[in-house]
């Protein structure tokens, strides 16, 4: 099973905002997930990002990949990962 931190999408129309989660990465965008890990809220100003940091290293330790959209979340909140 392969892991991916990655968003899912909640809200309503034209009011997104987002959960981070470790999820299968054969599992749908808005399916079944692991653990939620963080929220991101783009609407907001500026774009409010939280993070359960123990969580997210300890899930990098275990080899999970974050999507190139999550890494750079994790890169302005002061993380540093590898380039996926």
């Amino acid at each position: 099973m392969a892991v991916k931190i990655r968003l899912t999408r909640m809200g309503t129309k034209k009011k997104p905002f987002y959960r981070i989660v470790v999820a299968d990465s054969e599992a749908s965008r808005d399916g079944r997930f692991i653990e939620i890990v963080g929220n991101y809220d783009p609407l907001k100003d500026p774009a409010e990002i939280n993070l359960k940091k123990e969580r997210i290293e300890d899930w990098l330790s275990k080899g999970a990949k974050p999507t190139v959209t999550v890494s750079s979340l994790l890169k302005k909140k002061g993380f540093m990962t590898k380039e996926v």
